[in-house]
């Protein structure tokens, strides 16, 4: 597994091993030996989620005050624009983000480290978004930075206005948000 850092040095992007031929390709999405030894973390996974959304959809900035969740996330269909936004105080890339493309073709892998904002634009006609969690989904403790906020300014590759839920159009500004401790 090939592992990136990102210019949020605890983001990191993983690649791994695809072993393909005129059948189709295998790989291993996850093995904790694997991940540990090429990110030098020990984390515990509790729950894994799957998702579907049409093209132009556009989930976040979303975050857990209590909670807070790791996540490994990556695309087994289509293509998505993952984004991360440093909201943790006393960071010293506070206020700051970081994209990457992730798609069924390039296999890639983003880690996103507890108490960071996190969501993804969809770029293709639908994509299958996966994601492993360190903690399990608190509703009454999730909140939502503006995918749009200017503070963050955060460069969505949008062809148009995205569809976003009622929850997410009413994420709150950067600059008013309210933040892990």
């Amino acid at each position: 597994m090939k592992v990136t850092r990102t210019a949020i040095a605890d983001v990191l992007i993983l690649e791994p091993k695809v072993f393909g031929d005129a059948r189709g390709f295998f790989l291993e999405s996850y093995n904790e030996r694997a991940f540990e030894e090429a990110t030098g973390l020990d984390v515990k996974f509790v729950q894994d989620n799957h998702s579907r959304s049409g093209k132009g959809v556009l989930r976040g900035l979303h975050y857990q005050l209590k909670q807070p969740q790791g996540k490994l996330v990556r695309v087994t269909r289509g293509a998505v624009w993952d984004v991360v936004a440093d909201i943790r105080r006393g960071s010293p890339t506070f206020g700051q983000w970081a994209g990457v493309e992730l798609s069924e073709d390039n296999q890639l892998q983003m880690w996103v480290p507890p108490g960071l904002a996190h969501g993804f634009l969809v770029l293709s006609e639908s994509a299958d978004f996966l994601y492993k969690t360190t903690d399990y989904y608190a509703p009454e403790h999730e909140r939502c930075v503006a995918w749009s906020d200017p503070q963050l300014a955060i460069h969505w590759p949008l062809q148009g206005a995205p569809l976003v839920s009622r929850k997410d159009a009413a994420g709150a500004l950067f600059a008013q948000a309210e933040l892990p401790a």
